[in-house]
């Protein structure tokens, strides 16, 4: 009998984080019979959502779950300091790493632990690898260009010793490895200019990225030759787009709402709706919604709009769906826009992006949403709300040509802090819309969106740069057992 080899995935906790190690755990399963795979899953309290997911799943060959949660007691020691929660929450974690790899029911009686596949924020579990002479991987759900922007502030940071906090707020240009053009100081994520301790700590998680064997990117060479390039010095697989085209474990909807979304895009002219969706942080306040409904009314396109619920001020909440959106939209809005435009609540996003009706897209600009955007060919409007998506936002229109902007140097306020709350007015948003919707031969944004689309698709498919990579990692992964 052949001896398979094992890898461990750590993802963080998250049904999101979650998603994307069994989505590659997939693809790497499907490709090598001498692999197989444990997921080791933890959890925040009331989590109820990873459970869920994980039951929607059908049974996948060589692929275990292992629930390794820690007790609420001892999350609960180290909740009220919000700036070491995060790392006192994976480093608590480690010992029930190591009592699963100790225990006999780990190793199946043909297989040999080859490894760990780390997400970037698990990189205080290469500590777990040393010990057991294995070496680790990193899976990274952002893009290349964030790698090499994360690699140069380290640098910037604790080589060099320089105050990066110069940057918060400045109108300098920065020459940022993996970039052709300057790059505005003023898209720089927090975490590249801020001092606080919780920062400090980030980088040094990407200090320890070097400790690793290799680094799976979710991208692919046709779409970031630049920034991957920059990485040259580093083992670099992109390995993308990997996507979870069921949108398992993301299901808010019942299957009649679902339905009913698709039923109405059926309805709808090819290539004629803007879809309007912010991710599962994204919400707005009344007054920015109603700007929003302005610019789409006056804009005369057809629309399907995710509108959700803030969260409670200052709570760190993901937002829920309206009973009823009327209260929040100017009056008259439902009426007027009846037949032309639609506004739902969470959005099954990749079956709208897929659908022939839709021809735009207005987004938060998450790597994933960029992504399955760039996958099914629709063209994006930039509405970045944080961490590196103002990053992203600035790849997709001045890097790659492939988006407008709506508002690059936007940055919502999620924890409350500020009185002033930086609203984007309704001229601006149609502007941005009327660009992106445009038709014609001489539609620069949407010749290169199905350019993209082709190569995106053809990343991922035998002979493909992305598949040739994957394989590259395999080859390595099964060499640790030799």
């Amino acid at each position: 009998m052949t001896t398979k080899a094992e890898l461990v995935f750590i993802p963080s906790a998250g049904a999101g984080h979650l998603i994307s190690a069994v989505e590659i755990a997939k693809l790497i399963l499907n490709r090598d019979e001498r692999l197989c795979i444990s997921i080791l899953i933890m959890k925040f309290p009331m989590d109820f959502s990873i459970q869920s997911y994980i039951e929607s799943l059908s049974s996948i060959p060589r692929l275990q779950f292992v629930d390794i949660s820690v007790d609420e007691k001892t999350i609960g020691g180290f909740m009220s300091n919000k700036e070491t929660f995060f790392i006192n929450f994976i480093q608590s974690h480690k010992p029930k790493v190591k009592d699963f790899l100790n225990n006999s029911s780990f190793s199946r009686s043909n297989s040999r632990l080859a490894g760990f596949v780390l997400d970037m924020f698990c990189t205080p579990m290469i500590d777990v690898a040393h010990e057991f002479c294995v070496p680790s991987y990193i899976f990274l759900t952002s893009s290349a260009a964030f790698l090499a922007l994360c690699f140069h502030f380290e640098s910037l940071k604790k080589v060099h010793h320089i105050d990066t906090s110069k940057y918060k707020h400045s109108n300098e240009e920065l020459i940022i490895p993996g970039f052709k053009n300057p790059y505005p100081a003023k898209f720089l994520p927090t975490m590249a200019t801020d001092q606080g301790v919780m920062y400090a700590m980030f980088f040094d998680l990407v200090t320890r990225f070097k400790e690793t064997k290799g680094i799976m990117v979710n991208t692919f060479t046709e779409l970031e030759p630049l920034p991957l390039q920059s990485l040259s010095v580093h083992r670099i697989y992109p390995v993308g787009p990997v996507l979870n085209f069921k949108e398992e474990g993301h299901g808010r909807n019942s299957q009649s709402e679902t339905e009913s979304i698709i039923k109405w895009l059926d309805d709808q002219p090819e290539s004629s709706v803007v879809f309007l969706c912010f991710g599962s942080m994204g919400s707005f306040e009344i007054e920015q919604i109603k700007e929003i409904a302005i610019a789409l009314e006056c804009s005369g396109h057809r629309f399907l709009w995710s509108l959700r619920r803030p969260p409670p001020k200052g709570q760190f909440e993901l937002p829920n769906n309206y009973e009823n959106v009327e209260e929040v939209l100017p009056e008259g809005f439902i009426e007027r826009t009846n037949g032309v435009g639609k506004v739902i609540g969470w959005a099954p996003q990749v079956a709208v992006l897929s659908h022939r009706a839709v021809g735009g897209f207005v987004s938060h600009c998450g790597w994933n949403s960029v992504l399955e955007s760039l996958y099914f060919g629709v063209p994006i409007a930039t509405w970045p709300l944080f961490a590196e998506q103002q990053m992203n936002a600035f790849a997709l229109v001045k890097e790659l040509g492939v988006g407008v902007e709506i508002r690059m140097d936007y940055f919502k306020d999620f924890e409350g802090k500020y009185e002033h709350v930086d609203i984007v007015s309704a001229k601006e948003i149609e502007s941005g819309i009327r660009l992106l919707m445009a038709n014609g031969d001489d539609n620069e944004i949407r010749k290169k969106g199905k350019e993209m689309k082709e190569k995106s698709n053809a990343a991922m498919k035998e002979g493909g740069s992305s598949y040739a990579s994957l394989g590259l990692l395999i080859e390595d992964v099964i060499s640790n057992i030799s």
